[in-house]
C-alpha cells in the first residue's frame, strides 16, 4: 500500500478510502506538523508502523516541542475476524516502539461497526487529514492521484507499503516497481462481477460499489503490462509529479 508523509506545503490534505477490513492510520507530530497516513492491510503491520514513524521523525528533527499522536480508524466485525486481528497488531506495533506515542483516536472494528438488516458493515470507509491543523474527517475521493494503475498493480501483486511522496522537495515519485507476470489477468477479466468479488475481497458483502470496476482496471493493466516495461519506466527511471498552482498533478522530467 502507499503511504504519504509531509509537512505543510503544496499538499495540505492527505486521504485514503475503500477500507473494509483494512485499517487507516494517521501519525502526526504536533510540533513539526509532520504527518504520515497509511492504509494497512495486515500483510506486514510492524514494518508499516516502523516506516511511518521513521518518516515522521525524519521531518521532525530539531523540533523540541509537541508530541507524536496516532489516529486509528477502520475495520468492522467481519466473519473471519480479520479486522480484530489487525487492530491488535497495530496496537502491539505502536506499543513496541520506545517513542512516547499518544493514542488520540481509536475507532476500530467494534467501534466502526453498524448492523444493517442483520449484516455488519463498516461505518467509515475513508478519511482525510488536514496537515496544517491535524483535523481528521470522513472523505471519499473522485481522483486518486497519478499512476493509479501502476500503484494498484504493485499492491495487487504483493508489494509492501512504501512512501511515494517526498515532502522535502514536494514531489510525488513513482519508482520502478517490479512485479511478476499475472497470466490469469485475461481469465479474470472474463468473469462476472460476483465471481470476482467472491474471490478477491476479504468482505464481499460490504465492499464499495466500485470495487470490481477498479479491480478489473488493475487486471487490464496487468494483462497489457505483464512486467514493468520501457513504456512505463523509460531506461528504468522514475515517474515524477509535482503540484501546479491550480492544485493538479503535473508530470515533470524523468529523474535518474
Amino acid at each position: 500500500m502507499d503511504a504519504y508523509c509531509l509537512t505543510e506545503g503544496s499538499v495540505s490534505i492527505l486521504g485514503t478510502e475503500d477500507a473494509t477490513t483494512c485499517h487507516l492510520v494517521v501519525l502526526r507530530h504536533t510540533g513539526s506538523g509532520a504527518t504520515s497516513l497509511g492504509h494497512c492491510d495486515g500483510s506486514d503491520t510492524a514494518m508499516d508502523v516502523s516506516m511511518m514513524l521513521n518518516a515522521v521523525k525524519s521531518l521532525s528533527g530539531g523540533c523540541d516541542r509537541g508530541r507524536y499522536e496516532v489516529h486509528l480508524i477502520g475495520g468492522f466485525i467481519d466473519d473471519r475476524l480479520l479486522s480484530h486481528r489487525l487492530s491488535l497488531e497495530l496496537l502491539e506495533a505502536f506499543n513496541s516502539h520506545s517513542e512516547n506515542i499518544h493514542l488520540a483516536t481509536y475507532c476500530l472494528t467494534e467501534l466502526n461497526d453498524v448492523v444493517k438488516e442483520r449484516v455488519h458493515w463498516p461505518v467509515i470507509y475513508g478519511i482525510a487529514v488536514n496537515v496544517k491543523t491535524g483535523e481528521i474527517f470522513h472523505a471519499t475521493f473522485p481522483d486518486r492521484g497519478p499512476d493509479e494503475d501502476i500503484r494498484s498493480a504493485r499492491t495487487f501483486m504483493g508489494g509492501s507499503m512504501l512512501s511515494i511522496y517526498d515532502a522535502k522537495v514536494e514531489q510525488l515519485k513513482i519508482e520502478l516497481y517490479q512485479w511478476m507476470p499475472f497470466p490469469a489477468a485475461w481469465f479474470w477479466l472474463q468473469q462476472t462481477d460476483e465471481v470476482i468479488l467472491q474471490n478477491f475481497s476479504t468482505s464481499p458483502i460490504v465492499e464499495p460499489s466500485h470495487f470490481v470496476k477498479y479491480l478489473k482496471s488493475t487486471f487490464k493493466f496487468l494483462n497489457d503490462h505483464p512486467v514493468p516495461d520501457e513504456s512505463l519506466f523509460p531506461k528504468g527511471r522514475s515517474r515524477i509529479y509535482k503540484k501546479t498552482t491550480d492544485g493538479l498533478w503535473a508530470r515533470i522530467d524523468f529523474a535518474a
